[in-house]
Order: C-alpha cells, then sequence, then structure tokens
C-alpha cells in the first residue's frame, strides 16, 4: 500500500507539485481539454481563499476534486439556463438518421467483439475514455509500451475487419445476372 503524497503547506507549492494529477482529475469531469484546464483554474482560485482554513493537506486533493464537481455542475446548470424559447422548432433527426446511428453503433460493437480481451479494453480506455497512455497502462497493470503496441495491433486488426465487411457488403450489392427459366 502506497503512502499518500506528503502536502506542501503553501498553495503554490502544493499547486506545483499536484497539478498533472489534478488536470487528469479535471479531464475526466469535462471531455474537452481546454474546459477541463478552466474548470482547474476556476476550482484553484475558490480554494486558494479556503487554503488557510484546510487544517489537514493531505486532504486537500479530495477537497479540489470536490470543489471540480460543484463548479462543473455549476457550469452544467447555468448553460443549461441559457436556452432561450424560440419560434422555430430546431431540425429533428430524421428516422433515417436515427437508424443509421443505431447501425453504426451496432456495427461498433460487434466489430469490436473481434478483438481479443486484452485489446479490447485497451481501446475502449484510450479511445471512449479518452484516457491516456499512462493512465491505461496503470489501469490495466501493464507498461505503457505494451498499451502502445497493443492499441497498434487493435486499430490494424479493426481496420481490417471493417475492409473485409465493407468488401463483403459490396459482394452482395452487386446485381447478380437475370437467370432464365426454360
Amino acid at each position: 500500500m502506497s503512502e499518500a503524497p506528503e502536502v506542501p503547506e503553501s498553495f503554490e507549492a502544493y499547486v506545483r507539485s499536484r497539478q498533472e494529477a489534478l488536470l487528469r482529475s479535471a479531464r475526466r469531469l469535462v471531455p474537452d481539454p481546454v474546459d477541463a484546464q478552466d474548470l482547474l483554474q476556476t476550482a484553484l482560485v475558490r480554494t486558494l481563499g479556503k487554503w488557510d482554513g484546510i487544517e489537514d493537506k493531505s486532504l486537500a486533493d479530495a477537497y479540489l476534486r470536490r470543489v471540480m464537481i460543484n463548479t462543473r455542475t455549476e457550469w452544467w446548470r447555468a448553460r443549461r439556463l441559457q436556452e432561450v424559447p424560440t419560434d422555430a422548432l430546431p431540425e429533428v433527426a430524421s428516422d433515417e438518421d436515427r437508424f443509421g446511428q443505431h447501425a453504426d453503433r451496432a456495427l461498433l460493437m460487434d466489430i469490436l467483439s473481434v478483438l481479443a480481451p486484452k485489446q479490447r479494453s485497451v481501446v475502449v480506455l484510450r479511445h471512449w475514455e479518452q484516457m491516456s497512455t499512462e493512465e491505461t497502462a496503470e489501469a490495466l497493470g501493464m507498461s505503457t509500451g505494451t498499451v502502445k503496441s497493443t492499441l497498434h495491433r487493435a486499430l490494424a486488426r479493426l481496420r481490417a475487419e471493417l475492409e473485409s465487411r465493407e468488401q463483403e457488403w459490396q459482394r452482395v450489392r452487386e446485381p447478380r445476372p437475370a437467370v432464365c427459366a426454360a
């Protein structure tokens, strides 16, 4: 079991030592990297005024994460309140568009099933969960080099599977010569 990192007493020293970990936490809360930086900056500004009131500095990470979660929630609520009713309705996706989205998702899920479990885990963590190579390696208990090579092979396998299915689809769609009954 690893010990918690020693937390400096000064706010500036704390931020310098923990900024990367805090930014990773922000990235998990909001998908856009720029928004994650804004979220972290806002949380740091809000925490600065309360820093001296945090008696147990070893809980500073948890405090900042809570501030980030609350800030993200405030942003979400504020964005929701900015919606303005209009006379014109927005365009609604056609049934064909919705069907295409469901078909794409079903195809993706089906194609992912051709991967080995380790490859599938790496692809999901890197591309759906948007984890860094280092975070993926830590989560799966493997080296970063193994994550990179596994991801490379998995994506190559997915491309090959997609091409194979596309060729099969083209073959099925080709017009067949008419057969005359005698």
